[in-house]
């Protein structure tokens, strides 16, 4: 619910506790208080005389909405209530009827509830005095509890101090018609009370989230351009532009309805009864009884544009409700009518919606406009909406719609035809297959995942942006595509390592990740005003991962142009050139501690993992000069030696038995498993099989597998990964342990949703997927574990 719909709706007060109804909420108190619903820590204070209670009321009763939603908001978490009153304490307490946890203030400031280390500088009178008057004690409730933001209430005397005190994101609402110095105002106590029943209502949707949509329910769009988000019963919980690591246009999926809406639903209401990708395509069907919608990101639109195509059908009415919030709903938004649709203003491009034939209704709700509709479709006559981002052109497009989304889907599904997959689990590597093409850019960018801040725990801190390329990441999924069959996901990507690292002035330079067209990151920033993933914040955009040291970075790239050139025939040049270069950065800088695979923010480590990656750069960089008669530098072989030594000596744990995270502990991580899937260990060493089976145990629960159970330096836990488990499945394949990768291979499968997409993680303990999301490592790990069971026969 909305502030104003709150304030609207807001209950008509007893007779007896006031004598009038709340009046119309000011535009600019319904705006300040939205944004105070949204910091992270507020304190709500209100003076007793005029803001609880009416002035002049001999019965001196609290208006009972105030007490109501003073105790909604003191049970919210970051949230802290008080009353500061110029009544005695004693007098304050039986008056007001309130809970213990809301503070209370009386004898203007100089009496407090509960002992409080008073600091002498709010009154110069030395340790121990109390503030001198409400404008003070304000002061030190601030301090005590670490408040971002403050919102006053009063209108009775002496609050006039108070309102002045108030500074940056504070808020100050004067109470009645006097001379006021308070930054707002309201008409009386009534109106007062359904300010703080809205900001309650506001606040806790903030803190919580709305209700969310499971996250492995939401379905991919992506024209390799763009991508999008939709929900099981088609709404668009997520789109930005005008590239993907840009700032959303829609991000209802992180911050409820005030981040962007575009619903589409049956009128009589009714539940959806299923959703699935047209067979080969990127194109969702969701289907109520009578009614469906079809959704794709339409191909060949010009570079800078793009054109979400909504089709509905059926024969019953439906509802459209179109709410666009550019930067992450923190840009107020215009919606004009005009003649074939709708024009948005608000964002840094143009938007339009064509929409012939269709009439819309624009709500105002003092910031921002939402756009509804009644369409009318039938058997014949479906209703079109096209949105589109990048051109103020409202003009028919050359082909009609049926043309397009055929065209769209060809794009697809031709390309798949092309590919030689796995017979394990065909359709769901299919899927997979599709889903890593679409995280595939026109730049030669790989996204790591479609999304921002999907949390590994709900509720927690752990939520990161992955729109980005890693050069891992990026290395890995177009790799599994070579191994399909296509190879021009990885002659892109290749051209796209080759421009960052010329670039540089050393390839040991390389970060590990940049953005989709190969420039540094910004700085990570958190956007405050959005509730997060089922109140899971803070929601980030940027990521700091891109200036760590993650010495594994060139592994993956080498061992792509291996399977390329193979895949090809040929080694290129150029790209014997780029192995040089990364063979070289491995020589430069191997034996430093680093942050690893895991982008801990912690102290670096000598991690097993990054040193395999580094004994992987220069085997498979020996292996090619030896396949295609190139010369190699004379010191690479020595040097394989030296680190695959090193990693045997240092990287084994008597005491654990097994190979351990870093050299400097016994902690285990799921990634030493590369120690023997690389080949810098015969599989059937002892040592390797002792390494699995310690992973298993320790790292192993059900059906999927964490990556470490160390202290990261970060709060809260997370889910197991879907990459961890598929390399535990490769360990067993290799150890001899077939039925039980088979059975954990089941259990993959199974956590792929109803359109077979795959999170980054899995909760064991809740059932529940977490983490950005369609996460390409899951898709490519269940590719590779679904080729290597039709190999290991």
């Amino acid at each position: 619910m909305t502030l104003t719909q709150a304030v609207e709706t807001a209950p008509n007060l007893p007779e007896d506790s006031a004598r009038s109804t709340p009046q119309a909420m000011p535009l600019d108190v319904r705006r300040r208080v939205s944004a105070l619903a949204r910091t992270s820590r507020l304190l709500v204070a209100c003076d007793y005389d005029g803001a609880l209670a009416p002035v002049g009321d001999d019965r001196r009763r609290p208006v009972p909405e105030a007490l109501r939603a003073l105790r909604e908001l003191a049970d919210l978490p970051g949230t802290v209530c008080a009353v500061v009153s110029a009544r005695p304490l004693s007098d304050l307490a039986v008056l007001s009827r309130l809970p213990s946890e809301v503070r209370l203030v009386g004898a203007h400031g100089t009496e407090f509830d509960t002992d409080l280390t008073i600091d002498p500088d709010h009154t110069g009178e030395g340790p121990g005095a109390p503030p001198a008057d409400k404008a003070a004690a304000l002061e030190l409730l601030r301090e005590q509890t670490d408040a971002t933001a403050i919102l006053y209430i009063g209108g009775g005397d002496g609050e006039e101090p108070v309102f002045l005190g108030l500074s940056g994101a504070d808020a100050g609402v004067r109470v009645g018609s006097e001379r006021t110095a308070a930054s707002h105002r309201v008409t009386d106590t009534p109106t007062a009370a359904a300010l703080l029943a809205s900001l309650a209502v506001e606040r806790r949707s903030w803190v919580f989230g709305d209700r969310p949509t499971p996250i492995e329910r939401m379905s991919m769009l992506s024209n390799r351009s763009s991508v999008a988000l939709v929900g099981p019963d088609a709404r668009l919980l997520w789109m930005c532009h005008p590239e993907p690591d840009s700032d959303a246009l829609f991000a209802e999926v992180l911050g409820g309805r005030q981040a962007g809406r575009f619903a589409i639903t049956p009128d009589h209401g009714g539940r959806p009864l299923g959703q699935r990708y047209l067979d080969g395509t990127m194109t969702v069907r969701t289907r109520w009884s009578r009614l469906e919608v079809t959704d794709y990101l339409a191909h060949h639109t010009p570079a800078g544009r793009t054109d979400l195509v909504r089709v509905v059908s059926g024969v019953t009415p439906a509802s459209v409700e179109f709410a666009p919030r550019p930067d992450f709903g923190r840009a107020p938004v215009r919606i004009t009518p005009v003649e074939g649709g709708l024009r948005v203003e608000g964002a840094e491009y143009p938007i339009v919606v064509r929409s012939p034939g269709v009439e819309w209704d624009i709500d105002h709700d003092g910031v921002n406009d939402t756009a509804r509709a009644l369409v009318h479709p039938s058997s014949e006559h479906p209703v079109v909406l096209e949105m589109r981002c990048g051109t103020d052109s409202l003009d028919a497009a050359v082909a009609d719609e049926s043309e397009r989304r055929r065209r769209s889907g060809a794009h697809w599904s031709e390309w798949l035809s092309t590919l030689t997959l796995p017979e394990t689990a065909q359709g769901l590597a299919a899927r997979s297959a599709l889903t890593l093409r679409g995280l595939c850019t026109p730049t030669g960018g790989v996204m790591a995942a479609a999304t921002t801040s999907l949390p590994e725990e709900i509720g927690g801190v752990r939520n990161w942006d992955y729109r980005y390329c890693w050069l891992r990441d990026g290395a890995l999924t177009v790799q599994a595509l070579v191994s399909l069959g296509s190879t021009d996901e990885a002659e892109a990507f290749l051209d796209w390592v080759h421009q960052v690292v010329d670039s540089l002035p050393g390839p040991e330079m390389l970060r590990p990740l940049y953005s989709l067209r190969g420039t540094d990151l910004g700085p990570e920033e958190v956007v405050e005003t959005l509730s997060g993933y089922a109140g899971s914040r803070p929601v980030r955009v940027g990521n700091l991962a891109d200036h760590q040291v993650q010495l594994d970075v060139f592994g993956p790239v080498v061992e792509l142009i291996s399977k390329l050139s193979h895949a090809r025939g040929h080694l290129a040049d150029r790209d014997w050139a780029l192995v040089r270069s990364m063979a070289e950065a491995v020589a430069r800088r191997w034996d430093e501690a680093d942050h690893g695979i895991w982008e801990e923010r912690d102290e670096p480590r000598r991690r097993v993992y990054s040193k395999v990656m580094c004994w992987v750069t220069l085997d498979r960089a020996l292996s090619l000069a030896e396949r295609y008669g190139r010369d190699a530098d004379p010191s690479w072989s020595a040097l394989r030696s030296q680190i695959s030594d090193q990693v045997l000596e240092q990287g084994w744990n008597e005491t654990a038995q097994a190979f351990t995270t870093a050299y400097d502990g016994l902690d285990l991580d799921a990634a030493s498993l590369h120690i023997g899937l690389s080949g810098l260990i015969d599989p059937a060493d002892e040592r390797f099989q002792a390494t699995v089976t310690a992973i298993e145990a320790d790292l192993r629960s059900g059906p999927t597998v964490y990556r470490y159970h160390r202290d990261d330096g970060l709060p809260g836990g997370e889910g197991g990964f879907h990459l961890c488990t598929t390399w535990l499945i490769e360990a067993y394949l290799l150890t001899g342990r077939r039925a039980e990768a088979e059975e954990l291979f089941k259990h993959l499968v199974d956590a792929a949703g109803p359109t077979g997409l795959i999170p980054e993680e899995y909760d064991p303990l809740t059932e529940r997927a977490l983490g950005n999301h369609p996460q390409a490592y899951s898709h490519l790990g269940l590719i590779r574990c679904a080729q290597l069971l039709d190999e290991f026969v």
